[in-house]
Formats: structure tokens, sequence, C-alpha cells
């Protein structure tokens, strides 16, 4: 016969009064346990009294964890909910880790409020033993169920940073670096920026040789030992992704030389063949940049010259040469080449970087000819950059503020920050010998400090009034991924500025054990 209320009311009454005497009352706890067999009211009591005096029946532990976790099954999510809220308190010793195995399955709830108490209640056991609970929590990462596997690492990241350094320790850290490599042996695109942003977050790894570390995973992910697979879209993913995880860890002590080598070898020569992973991402543009802001963190190269070499070319293909009559003065908008102001400050920009390492490239090794006819190129760019520039200050004069900050203005204020770098640059190659000393800031980075006051400068008196350009304007950018990307003027210098949002996918095609790299299928199934 099932325990009622008024049953498991007297049976606690009977052990809260106990005291000391609380193991001569076996049979009272066992009452409470069958509690779980009743109905709703009965199993919300049940889920209340069980882990109230587990500790004082150690024969009954075993009986007791299954109760509870019979009812964090219920149909009633009522009663689920407050099964799940009570489990922390069972959390002892051997115990521990069983736990934080079932509560990360138990992630994969619908209920929202569900949901908000299982993470609760991780957080409670991480901090009684945060080893023990990482040790549930990679357990289901490795061989859960996709659904669970996804949101246990989402809880990673979202939650560690939370947590205080005495919980953090050095220990805890190593062992999640240790089980985070494991896992990336096998993950998707989305999961790898996840595990990284969790990696990324540990105090143990913020020093130069903890960066070091971080870029050697980042390399063994991005397979640079193989040459890039033009025809797989997911490889040419891959590379995007894994760069962009690697960035913010290059310094003048740890260095993007494998990136920007293995940028030169192996994409830029196949340019123009890169398939994108996404339809809205003008491929080309995304690889320049990200090679830009690798350039200044390059160390030493082995094949310097080749490198420099690659770029010369590239950077040619971008800087037309005049049009025939354009000597003459005479109207030819129809035949002028377009300038591709975007690409080329990537371009001139990673040249300037690599260039500084080989001063004497420009002078001794380029033949005379190929040497004018490059300054040739960038004398006729400059001219078409200094009439857009003039355009662009006179559509920006006397704006402050709020005006400054509609995206059409927006836009044409980045235009002209990639304009003015382009130009400084130019100018340092027209140097004789050629100069790489000046410093700019890539158009799409933050403003510095020190450039701040210059800005503003720029909004009020070196700034124009109207221009006849056109533009469209550029979605939200929700992180870094995106990118202002603009067009710049063809024919007669008009503007043309466009836009672009890249965002993570969610993964590559097929999914872990496809996408990236395939190597072992996981086993599936609750262990509870």
């Amino acid at each position: 016969m099932a325990v009622t209320v008024e049953e498991l009311y007297r049976n606690y009454g009977i052990l809260a009064d106990a005291k000391d005497n609380l193991s001569q009352h076996r049979d009272a706890y066992q009452a409470i346990l069958d509690g779980v067999k009743g109905g709703p009211k009965e199993k919300r009591l049940a889920a209340q009294f069980i882990p109230k005096f587990v500790s004082n029946f150690p024969e009954l532990a075993d009986a007791a964890i299954n109760a509870q976790l019979d009812l964090c099954e219920d149909e009633d999510v009522s009663i689920r909910r407050q099964a799940i809220k009570e489990l922390p308190r069972f959390a002892a010793g051997d115990n521990l880790a069983r736990l934080a195995d079932i509560l990360t399955q138990l992630l994969q709830t619908d209920d929202s409020a569900e949901f908000n108490q299982v993470n609760i209640a991780l957080i409670s056991i991480f901090k009684m033993d945060a080893k023990g609970t990482l040790g549930g929590l990679f357990s289901q990462i490795l061989q859960g169920e996709d659904i669970v596997r996804e949101r246990a690492i989402k809880f990673l990241s979202s939650k560690i940073k939370t947590l205080p350094e005495d919980v953090m320790t050095k220990e805890v850290e190593d062992f999640i670096f240790t089980e985070t490599r494991k896992v990336m042996e096998d993950v998707t695109g989305e999961e790898f920026v996840l595990l990284m942003r969790i990696l990324s977050g540990l105090k143990s790894l913020q020093t130069v040789s903890g960066r070091q570390q971080l870029v050697e995973l980042v390399v063994e992910q991005a397979f640079l030992e193989q040459a890039l697979n033009l025809a797989d879209v997911d490889n040419v993913d891959r590379l995007l992704q894994c760069t962009r995880q690697a960035l913010p860890l290059f310094s003048k002590n740890v260095h993007s030389t494998r990136f920007v080598t293995y940028f030169c070898d192996h994409v830029l020569p196949n340019l123009s063949t890169l398939t994108s992973p996404v339809p809205e991402l003008d491929i080309q543009l995304e690889v320049l940049k990200l090679l830009a802001e690798m350039s200044p963190f390059c160390g030493d190269m082995d094949k310097l010259e080749a490198n420099l070499t690659m770029l010369f070319e590239k950077l040619l293909e971008f800087m037309p040469l005049p049009p025939e009559n354009a000597e003459n003065g005479e109207n030819a908008s129809n035949e002028e080449p377009k300038l591709q102001f975007s690409y080329v400050e990537c371009l001139l920009f990673s040249f300037h970087q690599l260039g500084k390492k080989m001063p004497d490239f420009l002078i001794d090794r380029i033949n005379a000819e190929r040497l004018k006819d490059f300054k040739i190129r960038l004398q006729y760019f400059a001219r078409g950059l200094q009439v857009y520039i003039r355009q662009l200050r006179v559509a920006l004069q006397g704006k402050t503020g709020d005006a400054l900050k509609t995206e059409e203005n927006k836009i044409k204020v980045v235009a002209l920050k990639i304009t003015n770098n382009i130009n400084v640059l130019i100018k340092d190659l027209f140097h004789n010998p050629p100069s790489y000393k000046s410093t700019i800031t890539l158009s799409w980075k933050p403003v510095q400090k020190t450039e701040a006051a210059g800005q503003k400068r720029l909004s009020g008196e070196e700034l124009g009034t109207e221009a006849g350009t056109t533009v469209k304007k550029l979605s939200p950018l929700p992180r870094r991924d995106a990118r202002q990307i603009y067009n710049p003027p063809s024919g007669k210098y008009s503007a043309t500025i466009g836009n672009f949002s890249y965002e993570q996918r969610g993964g590559f095609r097929g999914g872990r054990g496809r996408g990236w790299g395939g190597r072992g299928n996981r086993t599936r199934g609750k262990n509870y």
C-alpha cells in the first residue's frame, strides 16, 4: 500500500525529533523512500524529505539516491524541479561525480525553469568539488547524446568564468585543458569556438607560454601541414575559424608566422578561386583582412622573399595601370578600372609589415622594369585616392555627434579611414629608398586612444559638406566577425559602399565526425 501524505509527515516528525538516535529509526526513513511510489503530493514531499536525512542512513544511501533520481524523471515537471533542486545534498564522496554526470544529462530538458534549476545544481556541486564535477561534464561531452554535449559545452563556456579563484585552481584549470584537448579531437566549428573561449578565459593560460599552448592547439585544428583543399568549403571554413581564434593570441612574443606563411603559400595563389562558406561573405576580402591582422606579429620566416613576392604579385592585381588616354586628360569614365580600396588596404598593409623585414626588396629583389610599372600603378591609384578623399571630406564636413552616427555617415567615416591608410602607406613606398616606418590602424579595427582626438577633428574642420555618393546600409555588427566592407569608386570615383555579416556557422557540413576530422564515433545513451 502506498504511503500517504499523513504518514510521510509522521515519519518526518519521528526523524526530526530523534536527534542523536536517528539511526534507530530506519523504518521511518524507508517509509519516506517509499513516498516516491505515491501520488504527486507524496512525491513532492519525498523529494524534500529524502535528502534531509540521507547522511544518517549510509546503508540506504544507494536506495535514497535512486529514489531521488526516479523523481528527477517524473512526468510532472514541478516534481522534477523539486527533486533536481535537492540533488546537490547527495553530492558527497564518490556520489559527486555520478551526480555531475546525471545533472549534465538533465541539461537536455526543454523546460526553461527546470533547465535553470539544473544549472544552479551544477554550479552548487562545482563549488564543492570542481574537478569531480568536471569529470561528469566531460564524460557526457565525450560520450553523451548530441543535445547533452552541446549544452554541456555551452554551460562550461558561460559559467566557468563566473566561478571564484578558490574554485578555479591551477589543478582544475590543468584538468580542463587536458580534457578539452580530448574533446577537440572530434568537434564541429561552433564547438571549437566555444571550447577556445573556455580555454582562453583560464587564468593559467594568460601567460606567454599559455597563449603559445593555445596557438599550438589551433594549429593542430587548422591542419596547416596540409595543402588547402579548394573544392571543400568546409576546409576553407575551418581555416577561417581557426585563424579567427588564433588572432587574439598573437603578440610580439607569440608569433603568427605559420599562419602568415600558410596564407602566402596556399591561400593567396588561389584567392580568386576560393569558395565562400556563407553566401553573403566576400571570401577574398575576408582572407585579406585576416592576413593583414596577423602580419604585424610575424616572426622570422624561412621563405620571406618568396612570401613578399607573392604579396607583391597579388597587390599588382588590384592596382591597375592608368588607361592609355588618361595622360591626355580625356574623360574616359567608361574605361577607368575599378579601384578596390578595401583589398588594397589589406595587401599594402601586409606587404608593408613584411617589407620591414627585408627593406631592400623593392630595390634589389625586383628588376627595374617591374619597379617602374609598380610605381606607375601606385601613382595612378594615389590620384584616384585623393579625389575620393576630397569627396568624403566634403560629405562629412561639419557633421558631429548624432549626425556622424547615421549608417550612411558611419560608412563614409570608415571609407575615409581606408583611403587615408592607403595614402600613408603609398607615401612610404614612394620614398627613395622605400620606407616602412609609418604606422596605421586598420580601418575595421577599434580606434586607439591616442587617435581619439584626431578622429574628432576629422568630424569637424577637415571634413566637407556633401558628396554625390551612393550608399547601402550596413547590417548591425553583432561581433568582430562582422566586417564593414566598401566597394570603392569606379568611373568618376563615385562611391559604392556594401556590406556583409559573417557569423560563426553551427559547424561544418556533415557535423562532427565528417566536418572537422572524423576521428571516431562516440557511444550514446544515458548512464543512469
